[in-house]
């Protein structure tokens, strides 16, 4: 089968379009033939090590998992023995970040893994950017125990995960203020943001909201820069770990003051997470933003555009039509 692989970290020329063998179930998985996956940040993060803590899991000195893609849809091929909630034709789709394998024509999962049946009337590109973005954002809007009424803000409201943000907000019934570019206020104004602040033409920071749940979906900003348009027991999270590792030394130290803190979740996904996912999809409550589309071929072109910062919403790599 054909496949992404990169056998060592780096830019985004480490990975290539290679023939390997294609992998076979064990008994308590299901074989998938994939047909849409995404090049998003979080294969990016693994493929480059930019941070060194990501070697930890993704092996030390090279990769242990040498096929990338940790989003993918398409249709069962094959089941283990003991694999009951799949059948042969199945649509579905997932996320795998442990042993990844989306960048492939074919990839094996566990049936307990993060992977269930398609929603209905979808589109296998639409169905493989559900997860990845969202179940971020998921994870961080549950660490902040947002309340209905709530005021948030998402600074970054365009990528994967801010997007994704500001409408998982919305259907926990927070008031939000996004921040974007000129050319998305429409966008983001559509995915159901209250208020919307274009940063190319205006400063965030000079706002007289105060806001109970601060999140910086692309890691740009600061925890210092936010922290004045927090509340007095407000939170702000980042996605990214900020200057010289910042946020992890405040997430250990702001809880120990009782007031105004920066929280650094650790994220985490399960069926029951893209079940809630999917129902949300199905209910017209959520739906992923999809930029644009490349091949398997045109990988090295999607990487430096992932990592060029300019992305709206989700990059669907196409693995088969």
């Amino acid at each position: 089968m054909k496949a992404i692989v990169y056998s060592k970290y780096g830019p985004p020329e480490v990975a290539r379009l290679t023939e390997v063998a294609r992998p076979s179930p064990k008994d308590n998985e299901i074989l998938l033939k994939v047909y849409s996956s995404t090049v998003n940040r979080t294969d990016s993060g693994f493929r480059s090590a930019e941070y060194f803590i990501s070697r930890f899991w993704s092996g030390l000195f090279r990769p242990k998992h040498k096929i990338l893609g940790c989003e993918f849809s398409g249709v069962v091929e094959e089941v283990g023995k003991y694999v009951t909630a799949f059948r042969n034709g199945d649509k579905v789709f997932g996320f795998n970040d442990k042993t990844f394998g989306g960048h492939g024509e074919y990839l094996t999962i566990a049936e307990n893994d993060a992977v269930i049946n398609m929603p209905e009337n979808m589109s296998f590109d639409e169905a493989a950017a559900i997860t990845e973005g969202s179940h971020y954002a998921l994870v961080n809007i549950r660490a902040a125990k947002v309340e209905p009424g709530q005021k948030v803000l998402v600074y970054g409201a365009t990528g994967a995960i801010g997007s994704a943000a500001v409408q998982l907000l919305k259907h926990f019934g927070a008031t939000v203020t996004a921040v974007c570019n000129t050319k998305n206020v429409d966008l983001v104004r559509s995915l159901g943001a209250d208020t919307v602040i274009d940063y190319q033409t205006q400063d965030f920071t000079k706002t007289e909201d105060k806001f109970a749940f601060i999140f910086d979906a692309v890691g740009k900003s600061s925890f210092g820069k936010c922290k004045p348009l927090l509340t007095e027991k407000g939170i702000y999270i980042s996605t990214e770990f900020g200057k010289n590792a910042e946020n992890i030394l405040f997430a250990l130290t702001t809880p120990l003051w009782g007031g105004k803190r920066l929280l650094f979740p650790i994220p985490s996904i399960s069926k029951q997470d893209i079940i809630f996912l999917k129902e949300l999809v199905e209910k017209g409550e959520f739906k992923p933003v999809i930029d644009r589309f490349y091949t398997l071929g045109q990988i090295v072109d999607a990487y430096r555009y992932v990592e060029s910062g300019q992305k709206t919403g989700n990059v669907i790599l196409k693995i088969r039509e």
